[in-house]
Formats: C-alpha cells, structure tokens, sequence
C-alpha cells in the first residue's frame, strides 16, 4: 500500500484536525443527524489513520513502527509517539522549516536539508538528541526554507527543539516528551488496533 496522495481535506473531515497534512482549514459539516454509534473496532481503525495521515506513512512503515515500539523499555504507545516525533521530516516541521509534513519531506528528498553537517536524504531519519539541522549551503535551499520560516505562522516551539532562524538551524535538546506532541491522539488504542490484528 503506497502514501496516501488523495484528498486532504476529505481525510481531514473524516478524522479531525490534522495539522501536519495542510496548513488549510476545511470547511465544516454539519453533522448527519442519525448517526449510528462507532463500534470499538471503529474507534481503534480511526486513531490508527489519524497517526497514519498525519505522519504520512505507509501502513507497512507505521506496523514497523509499532513492532519497535513494542520491543523498546516503557510504554509501547509513548515509545510509538516519540519515534514518530523524532523523525527528520516531522522535526522540520515543528522547526517551522516546512509548511507541511509533505513538504518536509520533500525538503528532505531533495537533498536540501543537513544534519550534523551531512546531507541526509531520508525523511525517516531518526533525529537524536544534540543533532543540529541545517539548510544546505546554497541559495536555493536557504531560500526556500527562510519562505516557509517567515510565512508559517509562529507556533510555539516545544521544549525538545531550539530554532535559530537567522542561522537556518535548529537544534534538538533531547527527545520529545509526550505533552508536546503535535496532535490530539489516543495512542493506546493505535497499539491495541495492532495487538488484535495479530
């Protein structure tokens, strides 16, 4: 199953706020009167997409994911929610670097973004702590970035990144603790929809 390339905003409707896909609003529906009650299966299905969409991942990658996250110390949901956080597409983001996770992505892809100095073209590339990230050292990747850094509107940065805008560089402190992360979400219910598919 590949990335989803289709309607946002549908999406959006559907699953609820997901800031990562569109930096839009969409339009709001009234809700159908009559609806009938969502059963377990339901609710579990629609935190999984949610964690799916706003991340961008194939359902290959976010199963890889929860299998990690299952083997690492701690709480299977937190482990799965910091591991999604600390990826290098989802850093830029939340830097203000890129509009979108998308976008991010393709920033990345394009070989326009430096961690440590190297360039990494991996969007999935987990960021540790200490790791600085820069845009590469020419005009058109320093130019797009200081775009997207002066028309995203100021959000505030969570306490895990530093962003030095002048510099094109962010910082990561350390990793992410689970009240900063960037979307409502019940990842319990996301480790449950696996549990049961086994």
């Amino acid at each position: 199953m590949s990335r989803y390339r289709g309607p946002r905003f549908k999406k959006i409707r559907r699953l609820g706020d997901l800031p990562g896909l569109t930096r839009k609003e969409p339009t709001v529906r009234s809700e159908q009167s009559g609806s009938s009650q969502k059963s377990q299966y339901c609710i579990r299905l629609e935190e999984k997409q949610k964690l799916r969409f706003h991340y961008g991942l194939t359902e290959r990658q976010l199963q890889k994911y929860v299998r990690i996250a299952g083997k690492a110390k701690g709480s299977t949901g937190q482990v799965l929610l910091q591991l999604l956080e600390m990826r290098l597409d989802n850093i830029l983001f939340r830097l203000g670097m890129a509009a979108t996770i998308p976008q991010a992505r393709q920033l990345v892809n394009h070989r326009h973004v430096l961690v440590n100095g190297r360039i990494v073209d991996i969007p999935s590339y987990r960021c540790k702590p200490d790791d600085i990230i820069t845009a590469k050292d020419e005009q058109k990747s320093r130019t797009l970035i200081q775009n997207y850094l002066q028309s995203a509107p100021r959000k505030k940065l969570p306490t895990h990144l530093t962003l030095h805008p002048s510099e094109y560089k962010g910082l990561v402190n350390q990793i992410i603790d689970s009240k900063w992360v960037g979307l409502k979400i019940n990842e319990l219910l996301v480790v449950e929809y696996y549990s049961r598919q086994t």
